[in-house]
């Protein structure tokens, strides 16, 4: 949906990892707060109620957009998603959608590598043993 704020924001944000236990996000840590460029006016996520609550029961939100502390707080949310969330994943756990840009923080000469986080993470799971590539 259209950001709440009705702006296109184009800045940088923090985002809480909610969930390691995806192919995503095997190589770092429950809490780990990451920095990560946002480029959007159409970034609100939003669900029904009874859609949240199976995401929240599956552990299929991944990410949040967080303070740099790791707090949840709704300044710390730049569009108006609804419960902070910044990136979710199917039941199978083969997709990640989110909404920062992970391949614009993926060289420090762009800002930062917080995003290599995610790529590595998935190459680790890829070299290790690919399973996940079976479902």
């Amino acid at each position: 949906m259209r950001n709440e704020c009705l702006q296109y924001r184009c800045q940088s944000t923090q985002i809480r990892v909610e969930n390691v236990e995806t192919p995503f996000t095997r190589g770092i840590r429950a809490g780990q707060v990451l920095t990560m460029p946002i480029s959007h006016g159409e970034g609100k996520y939003y669900a029904e109620a009874d859609t949240l609550a199976a995401l929240r029961r599956n552990r299929q939100v991944v990410f949040r957009y967080a303070t740099a502390e790791g707090q949840l707080t709704k300044a710390a949310n730049p569009n108006g998603s609804l419960e902070n969330i910044a990136g979710i994943i199917n039941e199978d756990g083969t997709v990640l959608g989110l909404m920062p840009h992970p391949e614009r923080a993926s060289e420090r000469t762009m800002g930062g590598t917080d995003g290599l986080l995610i790529f590595q993470s998935l190459l680790g799971t890829l070299v290790e043993d690919g399973s996940f590539l079976k479902r």
